[in-house]
């Protein structure tokens, strides 16, 4: 790295509570990787010191976003080819260490394949496969060739994964033998299945394309109130934005790193991509069927992870787990959590098994994290932590103004005031206009500030339904619901449970000739399944005879929220 003028601060390093940390933040810009980085360790001895510090830190920060920018170029083709890069394992047993030079060596040959098979620059591809180097060599491939990542989750229904193909115009597929059979081969001109030995038939050298930072990268499919998921279009830069592995989980260069999310969501590819920038080594396990939380403590243990990504969902599935902390003693250092607000119940439970306080941020697939906690700050148990360095995040009321402290707002981030701001959503100008072309973007979650700036989440602002963390959209659940000839009419809404935080839960008219009963309630619920995804099907379905709708026909959606506690 070339050397670089560094912003100091001078920190005492006095603590009271006993923490172990560095005495300076030091800003650095790297030339050859051309990506700001920055190292943050702390020591306070007070509340107010702390808060001082964190606004020391916001006013230090700067974006250095370069003109030129690659995202595999910078994490895989930068890295030494002898530094371990990947642990992985699954179900079966298998046991894998790849270095970057296999890593790189993969890319490389995966890249030879896309283009063998006529990808170019702007193409899309997408991908639907199981975690492995394999996969991680094909999105490689894709930044490399110029083309643009459209990642698919296995648990999408067979209507999921058609609708974000043909939306995204995607020319090929990427899959594994498991999934090849639930993909229709008139969706893309190619179908690939993917292995080890497929790779092992092309080139190991390939030139990656020079992109700008501001080329598109990939797409991310989110879920709203009303119509079908809809893809959010990330530049190459967006990556440079994810500075959570920085400020949270302070990722250690060679520290073994794993992240739970599924690599189909930003909460997934980003604790893969956003750790190997920081020289991270990233520990993968492919597990079969559900998640499973006695296996996954187990896994951690057995391979000494010191950083991790998790869920609320996944912390509350282990907090099950009796004696955890005995049966499955850890090597954590830093544990952070995203996905939706984290229980204060669940921060405690771990702190008791592990000695360790989780750390919570926020963010959505549109631009995350916005908030954060931070190891060298305060912990308020139940908060969502403060902005983000760099990041120009407020709460606000309707009119866009400000709102006092304790009052009820929304979640808003000044468009287009870091990296991770959204180009476009893909193939909707409409839909672009109104959400990324104001001077706020709208996160639709609303939120409350306490007195010494921290947030505090106050659930959704509109009718998108948060389970497990994914984000699922009525619409669909209904639109699907309504395929089943039983059904005249649903209406999805959260219901309260306790692992999952929410669950789907569908009101159902039916149509004439059809009694409600146990057998047709699974019936619908299989038929969702089937088609939409195994995660954001009606869990519970309630019958009733008639929707609440407003005078001009639209279903009042609270009123059945209202219902459920």
């Amino acid at each position: 790295m070339a050397d670089q003028p560094a912003v100091e601060l001078d920190l005492d390093p006095a603590d009271d509570q006993g923490a172990v940390f560095a005495e300076t933040m030091t800003v650095i810009a790297d030339s050859d990787a051309c990506a700001h980085r920055t190292r943050i360790a702390m020591m306070s001895r007070s509340t107010k010191e702390r808060m001082s510090r964190y606004d020391e830190v916001r006013a230090a920060h700067e974006w250095r976003v370069p003109e030129r920018y690659n995202i595999a170029a910078d994490v895989c083709d930068s890295q030494p080819p002898e530094k371990l890069a990947m642990i992985f394992e699954d179900f079966r047993g298998t046991h894998r260490e790849v270095t970057w030079g296999e890593q790189q060596e993969l890319s490389n040959r995966a890249a030879n394949m896309l283009t063998a098979h006529g990808i170019v620059r702007g193409d899309r591809v997408a991908v639907c496969a199981p975690a492995s180097p394999e996969t991680a060599a094909v999105f490689f491939a894709t930044w490399k060739t110029g083309a643009i990542l459209i990642s698919l989750s296995v648990l999408y229904g067979d209507d999921g994964i058609e609708h974000r193909i043909k939306d995204s115009g995607a020319k090929v597929i990427v899959t594994d033998a498991g999934n090849v059979g639930r993909i229709p081969a008139d969706l893309v001109e190619e179908v690939i299945t993917l292995d080890p030995e497929l790779l092992a038939g092309y080139d190991p050298s390939f030139e990656t394309l020079d992109t700008s930072s501001d080329d598109p990268a990939q797409i991310y499919y989110t879920s709203g109130t009303t119509g079908l998921a809809k893809g959010i279009l990330h530049a190459h830069r967006y990556i440079l934005g994810h500075e959570e592995f920085i400020y949270c989980h302070e990722v250690e260069d060679g520290e073994i790193f794993h992240g739970m999310g599924e690599w189909a969501w930003a909460a997934g590819i980003c604790p893969l991509i956003g750790p190997w920038r920081e020289g991270a080594v990233q520990y993968v396990y492919a597990r079969e069927g559900g998640f499973d939380p006695a296996v996954q403590l187990e896994v951690l243990s057995r391979n000494k992870v010191t950083n991790v990504f998790t869920t609320p969902t996944a912390m509350r599935a282990m907090m099950a787990v009796e004696g955890a902390g005995e049966k499955f003693p850890q090597a954590f250092r830093r544990v952070c959590s995203a996905g939706e607000a984290l229980n204060p119940e669940a921060i405690r439970w771990f702190r008791e098994q592990y000695g360790v306080t989780v750390l919570d941020y926020y963010g959505l697939s549109e631009s995350y994290p916005l908030c954060g906690n931070f190891p060298w700050m305060d912990i308020r148990e139940g908060s969502m932590g403060k902005p983000m360095p760099g990041w120009e995040v407020e709460i606000l009321d309707p009119d866009e103004n400000p709102v006092s402290d304790g009052e009820r707002g929304e979640i808003c981030l000044r468009a287009r005031s870091n990296p991770h701001y959204p180009l476009r959503y893909w193939e909707n100008p409409e839909d672009t206009v109104r959400d990324f072309d104001g001077e706020w973007f709208h996160s639709q979650d609303a939120a409350h500030r306490d007195e010494d700036g921290y947030f505090g989440s106050a659930g959704r602002a509109d009718d998108v339904i948060m389970s497990a963390g994914y984000r699922i959209g009525p619409f669909e659940v209904e639109s699907a619901c309504i395929e089943h000839p039983a059904v005249h009419e649903a209406a999805a809404v959260a219901a309260p449970d306790e692992i999952k935080g929410s669950v789907v839960k569908a009101f159902v008219v039916l149509n004439e000739g059809f009694e409600p009963s146990d057998e047709l309630a699974k019936e619908i619920r299989d038929s969702v399944r089937g088609s939409l995804s195994a995660y954001a099907y009606p869990r519970q379905i309630e019958f009733i005879d008639d929707l609440p709708k407003t005078l001009t026909g639209k279903i009042r959606r609270i009123e059945l929220r209202e219902r459920q506690g």
